[in-house]
């Protein structure tokens, strides 16, 4: 049974333009898996806590010196690693935010980055632990950014996964949701979403 991990990572939830496309991602994906199970993550309706000393220390304690606490931010930490490496594919709902991802998102992939299990490091160089796939990102902008230098975004996106073993990234975009090109933007993002998920 295929199972596909969406990430919602827009402040307004599910009405959120990136979440709205990456459901429409879903429902396309369903159409083609109908057995198959989708894992949700909305920080929205979740909290996802920001790295602090305290949680970078419990990280790195061995497991036999960890205070329950320390064992339950490594617990979090395992739990959604493993959500990733039992998908099939991963779509992943980014607004842009003072060109940046939304801070939620930059903290759930701190929990992921974890040295000698998501990645380690080589006479050559790091190199990523987790099992390639397929990764959608769906992108919605207000304005215009792609292949621009104000696209912060994409190449922070891809160097991440990437260091993490996730090379197989694709990124539909809505943009210019905030300058009368909406319904435009969202016809063309879906029209890209049926054919991602037709491949």
């Amino acid at each position: 049974m295929a199972t596909l991990l969406q990430i919602n990572s827009s402040l307004f939830g599910d009405n959120g333009n990136s979440s709205l496309l990456s459901q429409e991602f879903v429902q396309r994906w369903k159409a083609q898996n109908p057995t198959g199970d989708v894992i949700v993550r909305d920080f929205s309706k979740e909290t996802v806590p920001h790295l602090d000393a305290n949680r970078v220390q419990a990280l790195f304690t061995p497991a036999e010196n960890r205070t329950a606490e320390q064992q339950a931010v490594v617990d979090y930490s395992d739990k959604i690693i493993a959500e990733i490496e039992a998908a099939d594919a991963i779509v992943i709902g980014v607004p842009l935010y003072n060109f940046g991802v939304p801070s939620t998102l930059k903290a759930y992939f701190d929990h992921i980055a974890r040295a000698g299990v998501t990645f380690k490091y080589t006479e050559t160089g790091p190199v990523g632990l987790l099992t390639n796939k397929p990764v959608y990102i769906i992108a919605a902008r207000g304005g215009v950014h792609k292949g621009q230098a104000s696209d912060t975004q994409s190449q922070f996106l891809t160097n991440f996964l990437g260091f993490v073993g996730l090379k197989d990234v694709h990124f539909i975009y809505a943009e210019g949701l905030n300058m009368g090109q909406k319904e435009q933007a969202f016809d063309a993002a879906k029209a890209e979403i049926a054919h991602e998920v037709a491949a």
